[in-house]
């Protein structure tokens, strides 16, 4: 299934050199990934504050997913291609990632006359793919960004989402509508992500044993 994940090779050569110049500069990965959390949390609570009496703020959503995709690239690219690649490093990017989304999806609920449930429910349910992705490894499966509605597919969707509130050719009804859309297409991913690790992690056991009577 198609998702924007799979542009993630040429967004991370654009961003390359900068990674070098951070690097060289003595930035980390992990502080990299604490400032992505810290901002998702600070945009997310200014959204909240001010969405309601003021729609120009949800334009905030798509400023702030754009440059949110690229410090999660950085963070990456320090750890993977400059060996700054840890045990807290894993963990921070994971809880960060879930937080900062939560956080994101739910200043959706600033909008006035949205249904607290829809916007609950996508925010739950986008948690529980990344649940799922996490999953993998245990089962002997790589970390798994299947989509349809991965990270990368629910920032595209609530930024333009935030974008169409900002200039007001969406509302309460339009913002439920994605919600829901958004959240059912979170649960496909979930059993995408699911039933293919469990293939891999079958395929992976397979070859062992394979090996192993060889």
């Amino acid at each position: 299934m198609a998702s924007i994940y799979a542009l993630k090779g040429r967004f991370q050569a654009l961003l390359r050199p900068l990674v070098r110049a951070l690097f060289a500069a003595g930035v980390t990965a992990n502080q990299v990934t604490v400032l992505a959390g810290l901002g998702s949390l600070a945009v997310a609570a200014w959204v909240a504050w001010n969405g309601a009496e003021q729609p120009w703020a949800f334009a905030a959503l798509p400023l702030w997913m754009f440059l949110r995709m690229a410090l999660n690239a950085i963070d990456g690219m320090l750890a993977r291609e400059h060996g700054q690649q840890s045990r807290l490093g894993a963990y921070l990017n994971e809880l960060c990632d879930v937080v900062s989304d939560s956080a994101l999806y739910l200043a959706l609920l600033a909008v006035p006359g949205v249904a607290p449930w829809t916007l609950l429910a996508f925010a739950g349910l986008a948690a529980l793919t990344e649940f799922a992705g996490i999953l993998a490894p245990m089962v002997g499966a790589p970390r798994r960004y299947d989509g349809p509605m991965g990270k990368s597919d629910r920032a595209f969707v609530v930024g333009a989402l935030g974008l169409a509130l900002a200039l007001g050719w969406a509302g309460a009804r339009a913002t439920e509508l994605v919600a829901i859309l958004a959240a059912l297409l979170c649960v496909w991913t979930v059993l995408r992500r699911v039933t293919a690790g469990v293939r891999h992690g079958a395929a992976s056991a397979d070859a062992a044993t394979q090996g192993s009577r060889e």
